[in-house]
């Protein structure tokens, strides 16, 4: 776990929970698995405290927690999915581009509250698009439920494991802490609910009309609350599940930009049908035949039976090698090569890097390396055609940079200079590493600045949604427009300025930060598969 990791855990926990929750979960993070009172004494923070803390972590899966043999429940947390917060945005969005509105306020919900009975979340999404929605006009449950269906069927929300019905009927003193199982095939099982009904608007203005106080009002729900019927079964965001989505895009596009929208369209086809079949983390996709791809290419896409083996061919024999054939029954069967398109990306990344930060130049030296493996300095300067002193430069200054590395080749058990070889080499997966790094510490000063940014015009901020929240409710009354262009007059000019340049700021700093975790998306995704080889 290095500094930038922690820094950047600190921040995301901070801006999502608060002070609390980040001392306990960085705690945690720096010293490992321990128990609730080492915590509290370590931290300095009361019992009571930690408790809640942990809860809420515990509930965004950030800590897991296990007994030990003596019996003491000992709390660890999960760095790399406190990391995934960063992601949130693009969970959300990649729902909506997917199952519109109601998929997106699904999985916010899931992703806000960590996890949800599904009873729960198609409510209050049906509530939530109600509100949004023209007067007359509401959101139905059952809609709602069935994007919920279409989520968990394509394995975008998974249940949550749960106590076993036999530990709730033992009769014997209760263990430390729940064992919580979950069995595979019951992963992405929807409960048969009778959701009926509509979404709700929330009528404040007319209960306050009616002039009675709200603590004297009769507590008509509370008495005869209906039991839930899906009570106990919850629903969480499957994370993976989205990175196999933002992998399989990345290759798309990858394919896309290499050859042409035909090519990209076959390899879109051929992931599609082996999505939900094939495991995340497989170095292959599952085996398909040319006769399943022709017949599950999307309807209307006119290519004929011929021109698709051809397409296939050329796919198989391009060097990258995306797509493999791995036998020829069925017209052909063939696989697409995760492993290999994640480390045709990782490396496009690499170069792009070195091209941007050193030049044209390097990046042809860069590349000349990664294609000839072995390269004295004297090969490097012929065969790049660049002069002595150049080559020199450029390859010590990427040296420095831990972008190539140097391996010593000793003619004799002295390692004497004059009898060794000095040969430059690239190894990707150092290279992707030593990049992760800088793109942690990257986004950790990404949020820094955004964070000085809004702090620093924090009185103008608070003012300016004042004179919003004032027109707003001028709006609803009915004022005139005279009215409200005074109230509007109350920013002036340059603050009005003062706020543009804000907003556009801190765009650019959202954007950046996405685009900075869509790097971090591909290099892990590399070291990942790497170290599953």
């Amino acid at each position: 776990m290095t500094q930038a990791e922690i820094k950047l855990c600190s921040l995301l926990l901070q801006e999502h929970f608060g002070e609390i929750v980040e001392k306990i979960g960085v705690h945690l993070i720096r010293n490992g698995s321990q128990s609730l009172r080492v915590i509290a004494h370590d931290t300095g923070t009361s019992l009571d405290q930690v408790k809640k803390a942990l809860c809420v972590l515990i509930q965004h899966n950030l800590v897991i927690y296990q007994v030990h043999k003596r019996g003491v429940v000992e709390y660890e947390a999960q760095c790399s999915r406190v990391l995934r917060m960063l992601r949130y945005p693009r969970y959300i969005y990649t729902a909506k581009t997917l199952y519109s509105d109601t998929g997106e306020l699904i999985v916010e919900e899931l992703l806000l509250n960590g996890k949800m009975t599904m009873s729960a979340v198609v409510k209050k999404v049906a509530d939530r698009l109600t509100e949004t929605m023209e007067d007359g006009k509401t959101m139905d449950y059952a809609e709602v439920s069935n994007t919920f269906m279409r989520l968990a069927d394509t394995h975008f929300v998974q249940r949550c494991p749960m106590v076993p019905a036999t530990e709730n009927s033992d009769p014997g003193p209760p263990p430390p802490a729940p064992t919580l199982v979950i069995n595979e095939k019951d992963m992405y099982l929807v409960p048969k609910l009778s959701l009926i009904g509509k979404g709700k608007r929330r009528r404040s203005s007319e209960d306050d009309a009616a002039g009675e106080p709200k603590a004297k009002r009769p507590k008509h729900t509370t008495d005869n609350k209906e039991p839930i019927p899906d009570d106990g079964i919850y629903w969480q965001a499957n994370l993976d599940r989205f990175h196999q989505h933002f992998r399989d895009q990345a290759i798309v596009s990858a394919v896309a930009n290499r050859m042409d929208q035909t090519s990209s369209e076959i390899v879109r086809t051929m992931l599609r049908v082996s999505e939900v079949t094939t495991p995340s983390g497989a170095p292959f996709t599952q085996p398909l035949s040319s006769h399943e791809i022709f017949r599950s290419l999307p309807v209307g896409y006119n290519i004929a039976k011929q021109v698709l083996d051809q397409y296939l061919t050329l796919l198989a024999d391009d060097p990258l090698e995306f797509v493999g054939k791995s036998g020829d029954s069925g017209g052909g069967m063939y696989v697409i090569n995760l492993h290999k398109a994640l480390g045709s990306l990782a490396t496009a990344t690499l170069e792009s890097v070195v091209q941007e930060r050193f030049g044209s130049r390097c990046a042809r030296i860069f590349r000349l390396v990664l294609q000839k493996k072995h390269l004295e300095q004297k090969q490097v300067e012929d065969f790049a055609m660049i002069p002595a002193k150049e080559a020199k430069d450029m390859l010590y200054k990427m040296l420095s940079e831990n972008f190539i590395s140097l391996q010593e080749i000793p003619k004799t058990p002295d390692h004497a200079p004059s009898r060794t070889f000095y040969l430059y080499t690239v190894s990707i997966l150092s290279a992707a590493r030593m990049l992760l790094h800088r793109c942690y510490k990257s986004i950790a000063n990404l949020i820094e600045r955004r964070q000085f940014e809004t702090k620093e015009n924090k009185r103008l901020l608070e003012k300016s949604q004042r004179v919003e929240a004032i027109i707003a409710s001028m709006q609803a009354t009915g004022a005139e427009e005279a009215q409200l262009q005074e109230i509007e007059e109350m920013i002036t000019a340059p603050e009005r300025q003062q706020l543009e340049t804000l907003k556009r700021n801190v765009n650019k700093l959202d954007a950046s930060e996405i685009q900075v975790d869509e790097t971090i998306f591909l290099l892990e995704s590399y070291i990942e598969s790497t170290m599953k080889r």
